[in-house]
C-alpha cells in the first residue's frame, strides 16, 4: 500500500522483514508443535525493489533443527507487470527460531516423526 513506501517510491525494506518473520515463524511453530519466538535474523539479501501493486509471495523452509532451536530459509518473490507477468526474487534471508514452553522458556524440539 502506498503508506508502506519509501520516499523512492518502494515499499520499506522493514515491512518485508515483517512478512519475512510472519513466513519464517509459520515453519517454526509448525516444526516446534507449539510456540517460538525469533532470535536471530541471520541474514538478509534485498535483491530488487519491490513496489505498489506487486503481489508479493513468501516461501519458507527449515534448514536446520538443533535441540531448542529451528533456522528458516524465506524466499520472497514479487509478480509484476499484470501485462506480461513476471516472478522475480526480491529478497532472501535466514532466521532463527527458538521453541518455547508454557513460561515462554526454551524447550526441547520433538522429533520430527512423532
Amino acid at each position: 500500500m502506498p503508506a508502506d513506501t519509501n520516499y523512492a517510491g518502494s515499499i520499506f525494506g522493514g515491512w518485508i522483514l515483517s512478512q519475512v518473520d510472519i513466513a519464517g515463524s509459520i515453519a517454526a511453530i509448525r516444526r516446534a508443535r507449539g510456540p517460538i519466538t525469533t532470535v536471530a535474523v541471520n541474514s538478509v539479501e534485498f535483491h530488487e525493489p519491490v513496489f505498489v501493486g506487486d503481489l508479493v509471495s513468501c516461501y519458507a523452509e527449515v534448514l536446520r533443527v538443533g535441540r531448542t532451536s529451528i533456522t528458516v530459509q524465506v524466499e520472497v518473490y514479487a509478480e509484476r507487470n499484470p501485462s506480461r507477468a513476471e516472478c522475480i526474487k526480491v529478497t532472501q534471508a535466514v532466521l532463527t527460531y527458538v521453541a518455547l514452553d508454557e513460561h515462554r522458556r526454551p524447550r526441547v524440539v520433538p522429533p520430527e516423526n512423532i
